[in-house]
């Protein structure tokens, strides 16, 4: 168990040194305002011996599984109410679900609204995986006509279109060109 100094020492820490190596006693205790790099090192003694801190090859650096969401073992039924366990099963990174650091993963900010009939809204973030090619159905970051657009892929017969999920936009027809940047892996919103 730590003590609520040593709570709020570490919450410095992590947010900021996140998932980074920890820098060394003498830089945290100028930057923590400690006289000495010695309290340093007893916070971080404590702090391994709760396993909040990790130590490999003489670095330090946090826990990784202190990092991301809580996942509640209990699922939410969007049907009617029912009691939710509070069990917590694990700390959900979005980094890791939706691959965010690799290369060919991005973020988009939405704007407009002609998505919101499947509940994509102005300022969501759009997690997109590039890739050329989409199935129908999928939705995409596309390049048509000489712009972006986040839409619906449709397909038939060899008849290719976008389709907003807002009865107040039309579907969208290549003229020229058409390209799919990616297909949208997520939405995150910021409430």
């Amino acid at each position: 168990m730590i003590t609520e100094k040593q709570k709020t020492f570490f919450e410095k820490l992590k947010s900021m040194y996140g998932q980074d190596t920890l820098p060394s006693f003498e830089i945290i205790a100028k930057e923590f305002g400690f006289k000495h790099k010695n309290s340093v090192w007893q916070y971080f003694n404590k702090l391994k011996e709760e396993n909040l801190i990790q130590e490999k090859n003489g670095r330090f650096f946090i826990n990784k599984e202190l990092f991301g969401a809580v996942l509640f073992s209990s699922a939410v039924k969007a049907g009617f109410a029912s009691v939710a366990d509070d069990y917590i099963e694990k700390r959900v990174s979005l980094d890791e679900s939706f691959k965010i650091n690799n290369p060919s993963t991005f973020l988009f900010t939405v704007s407009g609204d002609s998505m919101i009939d499947l509940g994509i809204f102005e300022g969501d973030k759009v997690i997109v995986e590039k890739t050329n090619t989409a199935r129908n159905g999928d939705i995409v970051i596309a390049f048509i006509d000489g712009g972006y657009t986040l839409k619906t892929y449709r397909n038939k017969n060899g008849k290719v279109w976008l389709e907003p999920a807002n009865k107040n936009y039309p579907n969208l027809y290549p003229k020229e060109q058409l390209v799919i940047f990616g297909i949208a892996q997520g939405i995150v919103r910021k409430l």
